[in-house]
């Protein structure tokens, strides 16, 4: 019997006994994490297209990162791929067809968000167009389904990403122009922190301020300062921000990243009441090292000035207070 299949995302001809090639899964899980930048509109639009799936629906945490909250759905569906392939071939059409990203257009950084979310769709439309694909071999698919059964299925595609930022990290460290250095580092931590799901924006410039970037972080938004000096960030520095914070609106909030630490009078200043958090260099390298998470250490930061009014709290600190 001849079954049919939409665009080829399967083969017609004996289409049980084949499979969806991992690359489609890999590029559904791209898109799904791009074509949308909020939480609330990535949430509705998979919860629209699992409404008759009540059982993969349970399965998933809106609460983590779209990056996560993608790769477990697309690992569920590669897990019980004879129970999904017709949901999986619908939920890969219809994002094939998209022409337009009204969340994305609506961002500061649309010019940047939606040629990337063009280009997943992109990729994820070369293989829905692709009549009759398969795998090649099945022991590469079931060789597949075993490797990918190995890792944490949740995190799999998010460590991917962290790792290959790390790895950038390390690029940034060896560079031999630390203004350029500098300019990048920005993009960096704006990556690092899209990845977290923080919202972040790029720099901009107001009047006789230019300002590093901007992030929301659990409904609260912050103005972030970015600096990789050789000398640690002095009162003056620190003193700038918290005026540069304070001609925004009441409930704006800081966060200074200083990868070579602060001196001991600026902190001393800010220790009793202060409108920002800072990160410094080893607390940095404890995200990327992933042995805490950056919204994690966001979170303890915020609550600690919030319970001592102090803007520093060491991740040394934090580990010893989790041991």
């Amino acid at each position: 019997m001849t079954v049919r299949t939409e665009e080829g995302a399967v083969s017609q001809s004996n289409a049980r006994s084949k499979a969806i090639n991992p690359s489609a899964y890999n590029a559904l899980a791209d898109a799904l994490t791009v074509i949308f930048w909020n939480k609330p509109p990535f949430a509705r639009y998979v919860r629209g297209m699992l409404q008759q799936h009540s059982e993969l629906l349970a399965r998933l945490d809106f609460g983590a990162t779209k990056r996560e909250t993608s790769g477990l759905l697309v690992d569920l569906l590669r897990a019980n791929e004879a129970r999904y392939r017709d949901l999986t071939i619908r939920i890969m059409l219809d994002i094939a067809e998209m022409k337009r990203f009204p969340n994305l257009e609506q961002q500061v950084d649309r010019d940047e968000m939606v040629p990337k979310a063009e280009a997943a769709v992109a990729v994820l439309r070369e293989w829905t167009e692709r009549q009759r694909e398969a795998l090649r071999e099945q022991e590469e698919h079931a060789a597949t389904i075993a490797d990918n059964a190995k890792g944490a299925r949740q995190s799999r595609l998010f460590n991917e990403d962290h790792e290959a930022l790390k790895q950038r990290f390390f690029e940034l460290h060896a560079a031999s122009d630390p203004h350029q250095r500098g300019r990048d580092f920005e993009g960096f931590i704006n990556k690092l922190f899209g990845l977290y799901d923080l919202e972040p924006r790029a720099s901009y410039s107001l009047d006789y301020e230019q300002i590093d970037g901007a992030f929301t972080f659990e409904t609260d938004h912050y103005v972030l300062e970015a600096k990789w000096w050789k000398e640690a960030i002095g009162r003056r520095e620190l003193d700038i921000f918290k005026g540069n914070i304070e001609r925004k609106g009441k409930n704006t909030l800081g966060l200074y990243v200083s990868m070579s630490g602060f001196t001991s009078d600026a902190l001393a200043v800010y220790s009793l009441s202060t409108p920002f958090v800072t990160i410094d260099g080893s607390d940095f390298m404890a995200v990327l090292d992933q042995r805490i998470r950056l919204d994690d250490l966001m979170r303890r930061k915020k609550r600690h000035a919030s319970e001592t009014g102090h803007c520093f709290l060491p991740v040394s600190k934090i580990f010893s207070e989790i041991e």
